[in-house]
């Protein structure tokens, strides 16, 4: 495959090129690419803006995540944030760190990822910035979304009695993440080796593909159903619980039995010899929503193929437990990604 230098573009001219064949899908975007600003115009509807940094090194390892597998990762991120607000992501600016080890067609690919998620999930791409890296990639996205007037859900509003209840399975994109890095250290070792991830797909893609709960959000406002709290699962279930009952000024109790997690996950834990309900709690970027709603809505929540109810809010003073198969209590901590740690 032919390498082009950055070089000979110059940055206005890589722009120019990786953004050529962009076109603009929402109403509210009103300019995109090509001025000092993207203009947007949400029409009385409330503005979600969230922004995630991605640094080679602290957040991905490029020895075996694909360019354009990061892209589509970056952008799903973000998407999920503004999913967690019970708002829609319309667009995103894109701003890249570049070494000169990268070539125009290594950043093609990165792009061509962030437009693969930016096609599937109705996003327009307005604009970003690109600048030379001393210590390698670096992808900053910032999302901007819409919500509706009342049905925003934050992260404060959790109340005692409420439901628990998490979209999807638990710790699969962590287990993948352990296979990666294993294999990873086994060809350090031996060049001869090749790789068996036969029958581990599942967690492999939600390692190094995953997906926003677009359809969750979807799900719930056909059902008439408003979160009373909502929190996307990056950095671990522990942790985001957590977030919820201090922002809510409230306890919770969390049932282990009831954690969903995925056959191939539970396989993977136990060829590592790890404690599967520690991967499902602390492992992070699952990037299932996590939410809240009253006990009224049992009957209809429990009926929802894709969504599990854990557990239940509690006064504050009872703490953050979680509840063990045998019935012991256990305070709850956050184990799993802590920044600037």
């Amino acid at each position: 495959m032919a390498r082009t230098e950055i070089a000979t573009l110059g940055e206005f001219g890589l722009i120019e090129h990786l953004t050529k064949q962009i076109s603009i899908k929402n109403s509210s975007t009103k300019k995109g690419i090509g001025d000092d600003c993207a203009v947007l115009d949400y029409s009385g509807k409330k503005t979600l803006v969230t922004t995630d940094l991605l640094l080679e090194g602290i957040h991905f390892d490029l020895t075996y995540m694909p360019l354009k597998h990061l892209g589509y990762k970056s952008a799903i991120v973000n998407f999920s944030d503004v999913y967690a607000m019970n708002g829609q992501p319309k667009q995103i600016t894109v701003s890249l760190g570049i070494s000169k080890r990268f070539s125009v067609e290594d950043i093609e690919e990165i792009y061509s990822g962030i437009q693969l998620a930016c096609d599937k999930y109705g996003v327009d791409l307005v604009g970003g910035d690109t600048t030379s890296s001393l210590t390698g990639l670096m992808i900053s996205i910032t999302c901007i979304g819409e919500g509706e007037e009342g049905k925003i859900v934050y992260r404060n509003t959790a109340k005692n009695t409420d439901l628990i209840c998490v979209s999807g399975d638990l710790g699969a994109a962590y287990m993948g993440l352990q296979l990666l890095e294993r294999e990873k250290c086994v060809l350090a070792t031996s060049s001869d080796v090749q790789p068996d991830f036969a029958g581990k797909e599942y967690i492999l893609e939600r390692q190094l593909k995953p997906e926003a709960r677009k359809d969750i959000i979807e799900i719930l406002a056909k059902k008439n159903i408003l979160p009373t709290s909502m929190i996307d699962i990056s950095d671990g279930l522990s942790s985001e619980i957590m977030h919820i009952c201090k922002e809510s000024n409230v306890g919770c109790r969390i049932y282990e039995d009831k954690l969903p997690i995925d056959y191939v996950t539970a396989s993977m834990a136990e060829e590592f010899n790890m404690n599967l309900a520690t991967a499902a709690l602390n492992g992070g970027e699952d990037y299932e929503l996590l939410f809240t709603v009253p006990l009224d809505q049992y009957e209809t929540v429990s009926k929802i193929p894709e969504i599990r109810i854990i557990g239940h809010i509690t006064e504050p003073k009872f703490g953050t437990l979680l509840v063990t198969r045998d019935g012991q209590e256990f305070t709850l901590k956050a184990q799993g990604w802590v920044h600037c740690k």
